[in-house]
C-alpha cells in the first residue's frame, strides 16, 4: 500500500471515530446510527478485535477495534464543545419538579451517600443533605433532606461574571466547571447555602476523560458544586440519585407540565397538583420570591417519629 494510501486511511479512520464520539459523549448519533457509521467503514479497513462500548443512553455496542484512535486536541475540544452546548440547552418541553415528604424521612442518608457516590464528591461535601428540625420547643423535632432548588427566579446566575452558572430551559440550575473561576459570587447570592467551593482536589480531577456538564464529572479544585437535579439520568430517562436510592418513599419527582411526579420507592405516578394541594404542600422560604422548583409537603402523621436517644 503506497504512503498516501496509508495516510488517507489513518484521516477516514480517525474522522469515523471522531464521530462514534460524538455519539458517545454527546448522544449527536442514535445507537442505531453508531453502527451504521461502524458497519460501513468495515468495507474500507481491515476487521479487527470487536470492542464493547458504552453510550451515554445506557445502551452497549460493538465496534471495530481498528475504528479506535485517540482524539487529536482539536477533536477533544470538538466533542467538549458538543456536550457543553447539549448540557446548557437542556431538555426541550420539561419542566422537572421534586416534592419531599417530611412525614417519611428517617435519616437513612443513602440519599447522600448516592449522590456523593455519583459525582464523585469527599465525605464532607454535600449536593444534597439531611437536617435535624424542630420547629418550636414543643413540637418534635423532623429530618429534612435539602437539595438545590433549582429556583425559577434564581439569583445565583444573575451574579456570575463569565455565565459559569446558569438555568436551562428544564429549569434546571447548572455549573459548568470549564468556566467557572471560582469567584464565589454565587455562593454568596445563593440564600439556601446550597453551593460549596472544591478547596481540595475533587476525586478524579486527574482521570483522563472528557467533562460531563450533566454530571459535573469529573471537577476542578478551585470551582464551584452544587445539586444538579441528576441531570444526567434525567437525560436517559431515570429517576435521579437521591430519589431512587432512599428506602421510605421520601421523594417524588417528575415533570411541571405533565402535572405528574413519581414516587422513587414504590414507582407510584401520582398528579403533582393534587399531591400539593391535598397536603398542604410548600416551598422554603417562598418569601424571598426565588420561586424554587422543590416543594415539600409537612411532616405529619409521622412514619418514623424523632425519638432523642437516651441521656444525649
Amino acid at each position: 500500500m503506497s504512503q498516501n494510501n496509508e495516510e488517507t486511511k489513518n484521516k477516514t479512520s480517525r474522522r469515523d471515530f471522531l464521530k462514534i464520539g460524538l455519539g458517545f459523549g454527546v448522544g449527536i448519533l442514535s445507537g442505531a446510527g453508531i453502527l451504521s457509521n461502524i458497519t460501513q467503514s468495515e468495507a474500507q479497513t481491515p476487521k479487527g478485535q470487536d470492542t464493547t462500548l458504552l453510550t451515554t443512553d445506557g445502551k452497549l455496542v460493538k465496534a471495530d477495534s481498528t475504528q479506535l484512535t485517540l482524539l487529536s486536541k482539536e477533536e477533544e475540544e470538538q466533542l467538549l464543545d458538543a456536550q457543553q452546548e447539549r448540557g446548557r440547552e437542556g431538555i426541550a418541553g420539561r419542566k422537572w419538579v421534586m416534592v419531599i415528604d417530611l412525614s417519611k424521612c428517617r435519616n437513612a442518608r443513602k440519599c447522600v451517600e448516592a449522590c456523593q457516590s455519583a459525582h464523585e464528591l469527599r465525605p464532607e461535601q454535600y449536593h444534597i443533605n439531611t437536617y435535624r428540625m424542630q420547629d418550636s420547643k414543643e413540637t418534635q423535632p423532623y429530618f429534612m433532606p435539602k437539595p438545590c432548588y433549582h429556583c425559577d427566579n434564581p439569583p445565583c446566575t444573575k451574579v456570575c461574571p463569565v455565565d459559569a452558572t446558569y438555568k436551562r430551559q428544564d429549569g434546571i440550575v447548572l455549573i459548568d466547571n470549564e468556566r467557572c473561576i471560582g469567584c464565589r459570587f454565587c455562593i454568596a447570592a445563593c440564600p439556601y447555602s446550597a453551593r460549596s467551593f472544591n478547596w481540595r482536589q475533587p476525586i478524579g480531577e486527574d482521570d483522563a476523560k472528557v467533562y460531563d456538564i450533566e454530571l459535573n464529572v469529573p471537577q476542578k479544585r478551585g470551582t464551584i458544586t452544587k445539586c444538579l437535579f441528576s441531570a444526567d439520568r434525567l437525560r436517559k430517562g431515570e429517576l435521579p440519585y437521591c430519589v431512587s436510592a432512599c428506602p421510605n418513599g421520601v421523594f417524588y419527582f417528575g415533570d411541571f407540565y405533565e402535572d405528574a411526579v413519581t414516587n422513587g420507592t414504590t414507582k407510584e405516578t401520582v398528579i403533582f397538583s393534587e399531591l400539593i394541594r391535598n397536603n398542604a404542600g410548600y416551598t422554603y422560604l417562598d418569601e424571598l420570591g426565588t420561586l424554587p422548583s422543590v416543594y415539600y409537603l409537612p411532616p405529619k402523621d409521622r412514619m418514623f417519629p424523632y425519638w432523642e436517644e437516651e441521656n444525649k
